[in-house]
């Protein structure tokens, strides 16, 4: 019998403590998820970006095209070992849904190539933030990290705008034009076609190229006369960052390498990525 009255009593204590938590755990959750000045509504998140996975970095560059900026490949006359240069080296990443990387490097009997392709998917974690504007963000640091030139003016126009004097109400029409023409011709063609062919060259930012890219182009000294040049270009398209890295020294001293050559070597392979992603 005391046993029939105690139950009762019991589950009546554990129904009132239910109740209490539910009630109290109800509250407490709509304050928690309820943002200052929201009135308890959610906001739309930002568009994730285009772009879920990365391409095998080792497998995105063809034969042709690794043959192309690593002469030496073609040099190695162990199949086994050339098998392996083609192939290239993963490079060490903790995150492969995130960056992922291949490296190749190839010695001939003219230079020694290296070749980094990195591919990097950038995530936002802020929900007011997209993906896209992410990128954006982490490429325009990667630009500033560049410290690309100011574009250079053409040698001619600057010339000729030095060299003409003010125009006067006096002054005959017929000299101005002969003072003009004397300004163009003092500047040699030869010394204007080397000038627009090096600010071609200067490291800059690049056109039609995914949604934005720049080249650089760096000339550095190994020792007393061993010259070496890297040539980057970079793109990003929507939330994806590609990096190429081209780097070469040859085994001549005093050999310099040769700077349109590289760069038209790394744009290509950069218009073959940038052509894949779409």
């Amino acid at each position: 019998m005391q046993r029939k009255a105690y139950v009762p009593g019991v589950a009546a204590l554990l129904a009132a403590l239910l109740a209490g938590c539910t009630s109290g755990s109800g509250s407490g959750d709509t304050a928690e998820d309820a943002k200052p000045g929201d009135s308890g509504t959610t906001t739309a998140a930002a568009q994730p970006g285009r772009y879920l996975t990365l391409p095998e970095p080792c497998g995105a560059v063809g034969r042709g095209t690794l043959d192309s900026l690593l002469p030496g490949i073609r040099q190695i006359t162990d199949e086994d070992q050339r098998e392996q240069a083609y192939e290239g080296e993963s490079t060490l990443t903790y995150n492969t849904d995130r960056k992922v990387g291949c490296r190749w490097k190839v010695e001939s009997t003219d230079a020694t190539d290296h070749l980094l392709v990195d591919f990097e998917r950038v995530v936002s974690y802020d929900n007011s933030v997209s993906d896209d504007s992410q990128a954006t963000d982490l490429f325009a640091t990667k630009v500033a990290d560049a410290d690309l030139p100011e574009p250079v003016a053409s040698t001619t126009a600057t010339a000729t705008e030095s060299a003409s004097p003010p125009a006067t109400a006096s002054g005959s029409p017929s000299s101005s034009a002969a003072a003009t023409d004397a300004a163009s011709a003092s500047v040699s063609p030869d010394a204007d076609a080397d000038t627009e062919s090096a600010a071609a060259l200067q490291p800059r930012l690049l056109d039609g190229l995914g949604d934005e890219a720049f080249l650089d182009d760096e000339l550095t000294s190994a020792g007393s006369t061993a010259q070496q040049r890297t040539v980057t270009v970079a793109f990003r398209t929507s939330n994806v960052i590609v990096t190429i890295e081209y780097f070469e020294q040859p085994t001549a001293l005093g050999t310099v390498p040769d700077s349109k050559e590289m760069q038209d070597r790394a744009q290509k392979l950069a218009s073959q990525l940038a052509g894949a992603f779409d």
